[in-house]
């Protein structure tokens, strides 16, 4: 039996499309690749994640010589959510890159956490995907990975 897996998305051919909100969420995480750690494949990350509460919270990868110890920039900020504000549900999540040749989207480890911040937290997680001057974005996490690992 066959079957089909489809969902909205917005795209924005502009970041100035973007609501106000949402433009300096992104500006956040622009602003975030600064603050990355990318010796070896000189491609920096950021996030930035707006707390129902109406706070900011940044994250940017990290490379290590011990690969794969590093971390995206996504998990970074993801897991310093959870372990410091988990009562304060995240709303929305922008991805950035430096080099931006095109938008930043999450790897399959990301989606999952994601995936698991949206299960703990209750509410879903907006996630907005920036980069080359355009931006898409989906409603909830779980649309970046329909077949999510469940225990």
């Amino acid at each position: 039996m066959e079957k089909q897996f489809r969902f909205d998305y917005e795209h924005y051919a502009s970041l100035d499309e973007l609501s106000e909100a949402d433009r300096q969420l992104v500006e956040a995480a622009q602003e975030a690749t600064t603050r990355a750690h990318a010796p070896y494949s000189h491609f920096r990350v950021g996030a930035a994640a707006r707390l129902r509460s109406g706070r900011i919270l940044h994250g940017s990868n990290f490379e290590s010589e011990v690969y794969p110890a590093g971390l995206c920039a996504e998990r970074s900020l993801l897991f310093y959510a959870q372990a410091n504000y988990a009562d304060d549900p995240i709303e929305t999540l922008a991805i950035a890159s430096d080099p931006s040749e095109r938008e930043c989207y999450p790897c399959g480890q990301c989606r999952q956490v994601m995936v698991d911040v949206e299960r703990r937290q209750g509410a879903p997680m907006r996630v907005i995907m920036s980069g080359n001057g355009t931006a898409s974005a989906v409603a909830t996490a779980t649309m970046l990975l329909p077949f999510t690992f469940i225990l």
